[in-house]
């Protein structure tokens, strides 16, 4: 699932995002989404979202079960 689209993003997801300190690298974080921060419908390098643990960045990729449930 595509983490442009704001459509996507919901509150308690997991989600791989990229922080700011990690744009030049592309490490990703996973986490759960606390927070949507982007107000556009969508964002071509990712809708930013605060994690439940504070840190902030772009949502990279939307983490599935492997039942394919969000």
């Amino acid at each position: 699932m595509s983490g442009t689209i704001r459509s996507n993003i919901k509150q308690g997801l997991t989600v791989d995002i990229v922080l700011k300190k990690d744009q030049a690298t592309g490490r990703l974080t996973r986490g759960i989404v606390k927070d949507i921060l982007t107000n556009s419908a969508n964002h071509p390098h990712g809708i930013k979202v605060r994690l439940q643990d504070g840190q902030v960045g772009r949502v990279k990729a939307v983490i599935t079960n492997s039942d394919g449930e969000t």
